[in-house]
């Protein structure tokens, strides 16, 4: 049975949805994660720049008149009463300087002693934050009418500002990675109840190709939605068609074997009848002539060859429709048979029979229906062949396969009616015009595992070859000739 609702890189729709969800999540919560982490780094250095320059301003205005000065000592004083008043800032270190970069003061003495040189990369920017440190510097120019007197330099602790963004990024994580998770399993669940129908309607198609034609049962069409339901009512509506369509082609089909049979049989009463009649002269003359040895060894003999003779046809017909036998492997008698079958109906129309017979005994391919299928032929070929024309019959061995070929010299097969033969599909007109004899024969061959090869023959009609292989083992029947 093939997989369910597969594509063609055979993954299930049920892990397909999923998958395509998983990745649509993980796109949006990238984007998502990013527009938020953009936003909250925004907002804290925006916070962090407000504080720095609340800071700074502060103590711009108590730093003018000691730098002025230079007077180192005041200067120190402010910067250590700056730190307790501005805690929330969370300055690690603040220096102060002159107009030309020499320290006056400085919050931690000793990484920037008094007279030591500030150094110039700090001025190049307003504030610098290094994540990497945990640090922010901001630097900020003292200005008196318009000329710089000093410089203000501090270093701002932003390890809290990065705890937090380390925190939101993990938050943000996690809620992605829990909401993807239930989404998938989510996506399977809906897709595989979505698809849970499809796939009852899938396995009856796939069944009904194989050749059994099941409807779906009651229990599970109310179970469903009502687009289902009717979807299912309408496909056990085409299954009980199919189902009837193919019984009521069996009937037929043994209606028109039935009937072939009948043909046959008054074809072959006509080949009874002259041995009887000489049969029943014979009888006479012993009934006569009975003590002359000698006319009743001749009478005797013509009495044996004429019951031999009515003993071959009738044997021939009930090999060949003689039902639910074993299996046997095909021999020459079974061509002897057939040869036997179709003689009245070569005599009648004076053909030509070319016959040729090369194959071994008991092969093992199945006599029965082998022979109902070139009898079939066989009788078709007879009565497409005009009167006192050719037809051509041959057996032989290709390879692996038993080979038979049927050449006549009638007007060929029409497309439709050779489509019978070697078409998947049977076409009703084809079988309007030849009957069901084809589809039969079609039928018999394809379960032999067999096919039809529709072609011109020398003769100037049709030619069909019929290839059927040999298989491990027939079992063997012994005749019963009585």
């Amino acid at each position: 049975m093939k997989p369910p609702l597969s594509l063609r890189s055979g993954i299930p729709l049920t892990v397909r949805v999923p998958l395509v969800v998983v990745l649509l999540m993980v796109v949006i919560s990238i984007g998502v994660s990013q527009l938020v982490l953009w936003r909250l780094v925004e907002t804290q250095e925006r916070q962090l720049g407000d504080l720095a320059n609340a800071y700074l301003d502060g103590l711009e205005s108590s730093l003018v008149d000691p730098v002025l000065r230079r007077d180192s000592w005041e200067v120190f004083d402010i910067l250590d009463r700056a730190r307790a008043v501005y805690a929330a800032v969370r300055p690690i270190e603040t220096t102060v300087a002159d107009a030309n970069g020499l320290v006056l003061a400085s919050s931690e003495p000793r990484s920037a002693p008094i007279g030591s040189t500030l150094p110039p990369s700090t001025a190049s920017r307003t504030m610098i934050v290094s994540e990497r440190d945990g640090v922010a510097i901001a630097d900020r120019s003292l200005m008196v009418e318009g000329r710089q007197i000093g410089r203000i330099n501090t270093r701002i602790d932003i390890s809290p500002m990065l705890a937090e963004r380390a925190e939101v990024t993990w938050y943000l994580v996690i809620s992605n990675a829990v909401l993807t998770i239930a989404l998938t399993a989510l996506g399977w669940f809906t897709v595989r109840r979505m698809v849970a129908p499809m796939n009852v309607l899938l396995r009856h198609v796939s069944a009904a190709a194989d050749g059994s034609v099941e409807p779906i049962p009651e229990t599970q069409i109310r179970s469903q939605s009502p687009e289902w339901s009717r979807l299912f009512q309408r496909y056990n509506r085409m299954a009980n068609a199919l189902s009837e369509r193919e019984l009521l082609l069996g009937r037929v089909a043994e209606e028109e074997r039935l009937a072939g049979l009948g043909k046959l049989a008054s074809s072959v009463a006509h080949e009874i009848n002259n041995p009887l009649g000489g049969i029943l002269n014979a009888v006479d003359t012993i009934r006569v002539h009975g003590d002359n040895p000698k006319v009743r060894a001749g009478a005797v003999e013509l009495v044996d060859r004429g019951l031999r003779g009515m003993r071959d046809i009738v044997r021939s017909i009930l090999n060949s429709y003689k039902e639910d036998r074993p299996a046997r492997g095909l021999t020459h008698a079974d061509f002897d048979d057939l040869l036997t079958l179709i003689t009245p109906e070569v005599r009648r129309k004076q053909i030509a029979l070319e016959w040729t017979i090369d194959i071994p005994e008991g092969m093992t391919v199945s006599a029965l229906g082998i022979r109902q299928a070139a009898l079939n032929l066989l009788l078709n070929a007879c009565k497409a062949t005009p009167r006192g024309s050719k037809l051509g019959f041959s057996a032989g061995i290709v390879g692996r396969a038993l080979e038979l070929e049927i050449s006549d010299a009638g007007p060929g097969l029409a497309t439709d009616v050779a489509e019978i033969l070697t078409g998947d599909e049977v076409s009703a007109q084809g079988v309007a015009t030849s009957g069901l004899g084809l589809w039969v024969t079609r039928r018999i061959v394809k379960d032999l595992g067999g096919s039809v090869v529709v072609g011109k023959s020398k003769h100037g009609g049709a030619k069909l070859r019929v290839i059927v292989p040999l298989v491990e083992s027939v079992s063997r029947e012994v005749a019963d000739v009585a």
